[in-house]
């Protein structure tokens, strides 16, 4: 009986498994691992986490140290909750760890990744990311939207000047800072034709699905059919195709002869970086490159501003002395004026130290937008595999006593003789980030917060409602729209009253 021709192969791997094994088995053991919490099958450390997952890592860290390697079913995942990490990973080994997990929610929502937060790693993302930094997160172009978030925190300043009644602040937050950005993309004058109500849904449809796991990614084995099932395929699919239709509505619009306009907003200068980028021979910026970028500035830029106003302001009512002194400084210099003005912004030293303590103790994104490792690197003395996600735990580090004197507190103070700040330098804050992934949008998002936080402050005295105490105010987090947005669990319900100047 002839021997079949694949019969040497098959001989040659029995000979070669114990060798390999070997080599692999010592390979594996000279490896420094990162610490991990014991596992389950199939679901890995699923069965750790409560609902505010930075809150449980918080937790695991404690006891397996800042540096710990975690399985949330098939996905390997680093978290980082010390100053020192952070460095070594936003740092040190920034260009092992630049890269992006593939989620399948982000890859629809950013067309195949042409954006900026959530593609990988590579020649696209840094041509990308030099043609939105030059164009829309210039000093310039966020100086040129300054008479559009005038105009908004005026409308917001009148209604609530219109009443002493308690006010749901939360909610005026939320929609002026969403109106900021509609009117910021889509259209600077206020009679566009874009239905505002449906971006609002849209944007928070978005969110949920963006920042959110699917079994497939989990579980690639059998997730696809609980996707399918529980009916998070079809949602990411349906939010997908909402985004798309308004985006596509949205730029056709701005397409049409003999449109009139003021001033440009974003979706003017997208196209026109089209129109350069074809004339200089490359037909890489199309118009799905456009919806693509505007979903990176919906997601975040609806949400993030008006959150970080409302943690402020919570913080700040159940702290007279750290109000009063803010808006002493405010009023004092700002006089008689009216309002506060964007060029009085550079003289509010304590407002600024206010914000940073705020990012400190309640950043929105409190694990960042998660990385990725595209090689081997060592975090800490530990070896870290390529493919590895990584998320810092910026709530934990702001919260470590080991950096801040009474993490608990709020004490705006501590940053008066320090030279710590949120801009990627000091890995103890670290709100947008550090390195080549760190917030471009940076500006724009801080110098929204500190114009509307001061005209709140200068215009208005604010009280609790009848009967409610300071020590009766819920302080908890909740999940925002997504996973990686941290939002306060109640709303702020305070009753404004108008100060004379």
């Amino acid at each position: 009986m002839a021997k079949p021709p694949y019969a040497p192969f098959i001989w040659l791997s029995l000979l070669l498994i114990p060798p390999l094994y070997l080599t692999f088995k010592k390979k594996k053991q000279n490896k420094q691992l990162p610490p991990t919490p014991s596992t389950l099958p199939i679901l890995g450390n699923w069965h750790q986490l409560g609902q505010l997952i930075h809150q449980s890592y918080c937790q695991l860290s404690k006891k397996y140290g800042p540096v710990m390697l975690l399985r949330l079913g098939q996905i390997p995942v680093l978290v980082v909750s010390s100053a020192e990490a952070a460095s070594n990973v936003l740092k040190v080994n920034d260009l092992s760890c630049c890269s992006r997990p593939y989620l399948a929610g982000a890859d629809r929502l950013s067309y195949n990744f042409l954006d900026v937060a959530l593609a990988p790693y590579g020649d696209h993302w840094r041509h990308m990311k030099k043609l939105i930094v030059l164009n829309l997160f210039s000093l310039k172009r966020v100086q040129s939207f300054q008479f559009l978030r005038e105009e908004e925190v005026e409308l917001l300043v009148n209604s609530i000047s219109a009443t002493e009644t308690p006010i749901d602040l939360t909610e005026k937050l939320f929609a002026l800072v969403a109106n900021i950005t509609y009117r910021m993309s889509f259209g600077v004058d206020r009679g566009t034709n874009l239905d505002r109500d449906k971006f609002h849904q849209v944007v928070h449809e978005t969110h949920a699905v963006a920042g959110s796991f699917s079994m497939a990614e989990l579980f690639p084995f059998a997730g696809w059919i609980i996707d399918r099932i529980t009916g998070n395929h079809a949602e990411t699919i349906r939010a997908f195709h909402e985004l798309d239709s308004f985006f596509e509505h949205a730029i056709n619009d701005h397409l049409k002869p003999g449109r009139k306009k003021e001033r440009d907003d974003i979706i003017d200068v997208l196209l026109r970086v089209k129109e350069e980028q074809a004339q200089l021979g490359t037909a890489d910026f199309t118009k799905n490159n456009i919806k693509a970028v505007l979903m990176n500035l919906l997601s975040p830029g609806t949400d993030t501003a008006a959150i970080t106003l409302n943690w402020a302001m919570a913080e700040l009512v159940r702290n007279p002395r750290v109000l009063g002194k803010v808006q002493d400084e405010v009023r004092k210099h700002v006089g008689n004026k009216g309002k506060v003005s964007e060029s009085d912004l550079d003289k509010l030293q304590y407002l600024k130290m206010v914000i940073k303590e705020t990012f400190r103790m309640h950043p929105v994104g409190p694990l960042l937008l998660p990385r990725e490792t595209i090689s081997h690197c060592k975090i800490n003395g530990y070896d870290v595999d390529p493919k590895t996600m990584i998320q810092v735990n910026v709530w934990a580090i702001g919260r470590d006593p080991t950096y801040w004197k009474e993490p608990e507190k709020l004490y705006p103070e501590r940053f008066a003789d320090s030279s710590i700040d949120y801009r990627g330098q000091n890995f103890e804050l670290l709100p947008f980030g550090a390195g080549r992934r760190m917030c471009p949008g940076i500006h724009m998002a801080t110098i929204t917060i500190e114009y509307v936080l001061a005209n709140l402050l200068y215009l208005f005295d604010w009280k609790f409602p009848e009967g409610m105490r300071k020590e009766d105010m819920n302080m908890e987090e909740k999940v925002g729209v997504s996973l990686a947005i941290i939002d306060k669990k109640t709303p702020l319900i305070l009753v404004p009253i108008k100060h004379l100047q």
